[in-house]
């Protein structure tokens, strides 16, 4: 009957063995045997097995972390430390039993492995013996195990210090699209087991230096324990004694202490080679042959040494020749790599280009015609590139936000004095320039009485004339404004900057401004994000500002006010009414005149219940529902005061109420952006005020 199941399934009899033999069960009855041995009698043959089987098993452990590209690759490492030392314990135990219960039959009383090692080691003298078992000793326990201890502690500490900041580092990647949803995973599990494995290797450098004592004090215990019962029991002589146990128990310490060694020195190598990718052979290879400079000296010593009266001359010449010959080859090697990267440097570039480089947007872009590229390398005045420059230098100052680098191209598409700004690749903004020549403009709007050219500024279209040199002085007499070409772009770029501002504030812009913040204010930002609000949050609080040409360069002010207000607060919106509050000295320093008053225009109080009236929706999310008929009628009314306030000579802002002052703002904003909205909550308590009118 069994032979026609296994002719008929003989694919389900392999399976049912496989079954049988699981490494689980496997595992778990070998961990059961250890414990055994420390119970349980053990002949000699099989102790010889075991102990056999022990120093395969350390060598093994060994040769597998010299191969280990990185040390978290051999992460179960404390486990098998751990078995390990039981193993090493448990062999310890049994051949104690064996040595104590039949030291007096011979020198094979624990097995023929021990008695290799004592025979062999010590050559018959036990004192010769503890010598060299003592110095393994010293050396496993003072030396390898205490140095490999203290750098797992240490990177341990480090590692678990370091964790936040490379969290925040993966999850500002990810924000940032450099890595996937997928790759952060992987670097989130590959940050933890990091931690979690320097974290086990702390506690399992303490097995090693603990198998070191108990096996110094097994063998004063097998010595002490062996002379006792041999010459009280056995009725040998104390000399007989003496030498029968203490070759004994000084091979048996061999046989434990060589492994232990053994196992010492991989997980010292595991742990100091954290951070150093590669096997152990490469990584030492390419750091000490870096510089063959360096065995050039060390050859020339040894060679300085072989010819000194009194030293051997063989071993030193020989070193001498070898260590020059190793520098020679290294050095002709790294000179044949550096040609061969020179070569490949200006080989022209592959015609597949990286991606990445291939879809980058620029955020900023200016375009010149062919007619315009003198103004890049202008020896007359300031070249355009340093007006960049200053540009973006002042816009920090202003409005506390960091443009974006401005790349300036030719466009050989483009009429000759011809230019283009554009926006995320958008054109945004097109003039023309009269290069070596001036734009002159008058401020009050008069008719220009000089020869030239008829233009308008393209920033703020003012009529205006492009002039010659020679008309440059008559100009000035007259009291106009004169600017060269490159200023003239740059002006215009200035302008497309602010009313941009709040495009140009990208996430990635945000972050780096968070993180510009000085030390001081760390704690500030960790408080406040995430816990309380998102970078994108913030985000869209300064893009708001920015929108209202409000300067975002007090940022800490700005998120305590956010920190204050987001429990409570109903959308971004209400956060940014408070966040406006709170830079109400700001605000309204930037409004005072020449006299220090703050010029305004109040609404009246119909045209606060009109659009309070028509506010639509829940708090949070209201909508402006006024008829178009009243919204002209608002518009015409807020134009016609504002421009009496101009002939006045004041730049005046609007004042209402604060629930009404969002939307009375994107009313005004496409009809007179320029003019400031400010809620009473806005007005600073030293501020003094000067209403020039009412609408």
């Amino acid at each position: 009957m069994s032979e026609s199941i296994l002719k008929t399934a003989p694919g389900k009899n392999i399976a049912s063995l496989r079954n049988v033999l699981r490494t689980d069960v496997v595992l778990a009855v070998g961990i059961i045997a250890i414990l055994a041995l420390l119970i349980l009698p053990t002949p000699r043959w099989l102790l010889d097995i075991l102990l056999a089987a022990s120093i395969t098993f350390s060598v093994t452990i060994l040769m597998t972390a010299l191969f280990t590209r990185k040390a978290l690759d051999f992460s179960t490492f404390p486990a098998i430390l751990l078995i390990a030392t039981m193993l090493r314990l448990g062999l310890n135990i049994a051949s104690t039993r064996l040595i104590l219960s039949r030291g007096h039959e011979g020198p094979d009383a624990a097995g023929r492995v021990i008695e290799a090692f004592g025979g062999f080691v010590m050559q018959g003298n036990y004192v010769i013996g503890m010598i060299v078992f003592s110095i393994l000793v010293i050396v496993n326990f003072i030396v390898i195990t205490r140095g490999s201890g203290r750098i797992a502690e240490v990177a341990a500490r480090f590692s678990l210090d370091a964790m936040p900041g490379k969290q925040m580092a993966i999850d500002a990647d990810l924000s940032a699209g450099i890595i996937s949803e997928q790759e952060a995973r992987d670097r989130r599990k590959e940050l933890e087991s990091e931690s979690n494995f320097f974290g086990a290797m702390d506690g399992a450098s303490k097995f090693v230096r603990g198998d070191a004592i108990a096996g110094l004090l097994i063998t004063l215990i097998n010595i002490i324990g062996g002379i006792v019962i041999g010459v009280a029991q056995m009725g040998m002589s104390l000399s007989d004694a003496g030498a029968s146990y203490t070759l004994l128990t000084i091979g048996d310490g061999l046989v434990s202490q060589i492994p232990a060694l053994i196992v010492s020195v991989a997980a010292g190598l595991l742990v100091s080679k954290a951070g150093v990718e590669g096997t152990a052979d490469k990584a030492l290879a390419a750091q000490l042959g870096e510089n063959p400079k360096a065995l050039g000296l060390v050859s020339g010593v040894l060679l300085v040494m072989a010819l000194l009266p009194g030293l051997p001359f063989t071993p030193f010449m020989l070193l001498a020749l070898g260590v020059g010959a190793g520098a020679f080859f290294l050095d002709k090697r790294k000179k044949e790599a550096a040609a061969a990267e020179e070569t490949q440097a200006a080989a022209p570039a592959a015609v597949d280009e990286d991606p990445q480089a291939m879809l980058a947007i620029d955020d900023l872009r200016i375009e010149l015609g062919y007619g315009l590229l003198p103004l890049i390398k202008s020896d007359n005045g300031p070249r355009l590139t340093d007006q960049v420059k200053a540009v973006r230098r002042a816009i920090a100052q202003e409005f506390g936000f960091v443009t974006p680098k401005v790349r300036i191209l030719d466009n050989m598409q483009l009429p000759a004095n011809a230019y283009v700004i554009r926006l995320k690749e958008q054109e945004t903004a097109r003039g023309e320039l009269r290069p070596g020549q001036f734009l002159v403009m008058d401020a009050g709007g008069k008719p220009l009485n000089l020869i030239g050219e008829p233009t308008q500024e393209p920033a703020f279209g003012l009529d205006a004339m492009w002039v010659d040199e020679s008309q440059r002085e008559e100009a000035s007499l007259k009291g106009l404004t004169i600017v060269d070409a490159a200023t003239v772009l740059t002006t215009h770029l200035t302008e497309i900057i602010k009313s941009e501002a709040p495009a140009l504030l990208s996430y990635a812009e945000t972050k780096k401004l968070i993180d510009a913040l000085p030390s001081q204010h760390r704690q500030l930002v960790s408080d406040v994000i995430p816990s309380v609000a998102t970078v994108t949050t913030v985000q869209r609080v300064l893009q708001a500002l920015l929108a209202e040409k409000v300067s975002i360069r007090d940022l800490p002010t700005i998120l305590e006010a956010i920190a204050e207000a987001a429990p409570h607060a109903q959308g971004t919106a209400s956060l940014v009414e408070n966040v406006r509050a709170r830079l109400s000295r700001q605000i309204c320093g930037a409004l005072q005149g020449p006299d220090g008053a703050a010029p305004i225009v109040t609404l009246s109080s119909f045209w606060e219940e009109a659009f309070a009236g028509a506010l639509a929706g829940e708090a949070g999310e209201k909508q402006l529902a006024m008829a178009p008929s009243k919204l002209q009628e608002f518009v015409a009314a807020a134009l016609g005061r504002l421009e009496e306030a101009a002939q006045s000579g004041y730049s005046a802002a609007i004042v209402t109420s604060a629930g009404v002052r969002p939307f009375v703002r994107a009313v005004l904003e496409r009809v007179r952006p320029q003019t400031q909205v400010l809620s009473q909550n806005e007005i600073h308590p030293h501020t003094r005020l000067k209403n020039v009118g009412s609408i």
